[in-house]
Order: C-alpha cells, then sequence, then structure tokens
C-alpha cells in the first residue's frame, strides 16, 4: 500500500527495530521460534532483520526494476559496534549484502574515520552503500571523495558502474538540536533554528562541486551513477 502511494525506499537501523520488536506483538510469533531454537540474542536479532529486509526489498523489487535501479532501495545498517573498525564492517557488510542476494538492498556504513576507506572498498566490490552519520561538510566531502575512489576501484576491476548505488544521508535536526544549545548558552537568538538548513545549502552546493568536472564525467561515461 506504501509503495502504491509512492514510497520509493526504505530504511532501518537497530533503534527502529528495537521499538518494533518491544513495542509491538507483531514479531512475537517468530521470536518465540527463535527462542526455541536456543540462539543468542545477536542471532535471533539477525534472523528477524533479515528477513524483514529480505521481504522489504521484494516489495520494493518492482520500484527498482521500473526506475532502471534509481530507486526502490531498502537500506540495512553494519552493527554499529564496528563504527570505528574498517575491515569488520567491511567484512560485515559484504556477508549481509551477500546472504540477503538482492541488487536493491543499500548496506548502511557510518561517515567515521573508519567508515570512509570501508565505503571505497565496498563500492569498489560492487555493494551499494547509504552513508550515514553526517553532520559537517568535511564529513560530506570524505563519503563523496571515498564513493569516486570506489568507482574507479570498480572500474578498473572490469565492473559495471551502472549496477552500484549510493547515498550521502546527511543529518539536519540534530545539527540544530546541537547548536542551538550552544546559541543559548552565547545568549544568540537570532541564528537559533537557522544553522542546520545553512550547512545543509553548503554542502549540496559542494555535491553539485563534485559531481561535475572531469574526473566524474569519465565515471559517468562509463554508467556510473551520482551519489545521492
Amino acid at each position: 500500500a506504501l509503495v502504491d502511494s509512492g514510497v520509493v525506499g526504505v530504511t532501518s537501523n537497530p533503534s527502529i527495530f528495537e521499538k518494533a520488536t518491544a513495542g509491538s506483538a507483531e514479531y512475537d510469533p517468530a521470536l518465540g521460534e527463535l527462542i526455541a531454537t536456543q540462539r543468542s540474542t545477536m542471532e535471533m536479532y539477525e534472523a528477524l532483520v533479515m528477513e524483514d529486509i529480505g521481504r522489504a526489498a521484494d516489495v520494493m523489487r518492482p520500484v527498482y526494476e521500473r526506475t532502471g535501479g534509481l530507486d526502490g532501495y531498502v537500506s540495512l545498517e553494519v552493527d554499529p559496534t564496528l563504527a570505528n573498525e574498517t575491515e569488520g564492517t567491511i567484512a560485515e557488510a559484504r556477508r549481509l549484502f551477500t546472504e540477503l542476494g538482492r541488487p536493491n538492498v543499500m548496506i548502511k556504513v557510518p561517515a567515521t574515520p573508519a567508515g570512509f576507506p570501508a565505503i571505497e572498498t565496498l563500492i569498489g566490490k560492487g555493494i551499494n552503500v547509504n552513508a550515514t552519520l553526517m553532520f559537517s561538510l568535511d564529513h560530506y566531502e570524505a563519503v563523496a571523495g571515498a564513493y569516486l575512489a570506489g568507482l574507479e576501484k570498480l572500474s578498473a576491476a572490469g565492473g559495471d558502474l551502472s549496477k552500484v548505488a549510493s547515498v550521502a544521508s546527511f543529518f539536519v535536526s540534530r545539527v540544530d538540536t546541537a547548536v542551538d544549545r550552544q546559541l543559548e548558552t552565547l545568549g544568540v537568538q537570532d541564528l537559533k533554528g537557522q544553522i542546520a538548513i545553512a550547512n545543509a545549502k553548503l554542502t549540496y552546493a559542494r555535491f553539485k562541486e563534485i559531481f561535475s568536472g572531469e574526473r566524474w564525467e569519465r565515471l559517468a561515461a562509463q554508467g556510473a551513477r551520482v551519489q545521492r
């Protein structure tokens, strides 16, 4: 019904799953079956998540097909405890993407110092990436750079650049939440509620610069998609 009303993508994270499993009875039958198998909490969590993401990806697949891979993605986050581990993030992302076995799954990787090289490697392997936890222009530039470098690696390996997609998820409201508190301490009222939008505008301007020019045109000529 949501797809019919125009929804073209879905995201998820551990907090959303926690609310869904603890805040409703929807998952009780599945949990009951999993508890009987004496799996660990993490194993039970992952079993529920993988089924959900797989089914969601199947629901969104017609959107993916209809738009030629532009829309129709479902995002799944790597284990947050791996946020500062490059190799661990790469291994986890590859495992999740392979096990799900669907072209419209997108793996969420945090924009930490360890995450940037992970993003580059994953894109270079043809794995869709949703880069998250970006709050600043510097964060965004590093993520966009990792995406371009990953595409160049994929190209060098003879991969199909048109088959990989990426999203750069840039926070807005959380910036104001943090900055407004500081502005209040400084007694500055007229800038409250404005910094996050200004930050996003500057970042979007940088996005337009990065995805133009010679380096990008070389990749676009090979079918590369703009990081959205």
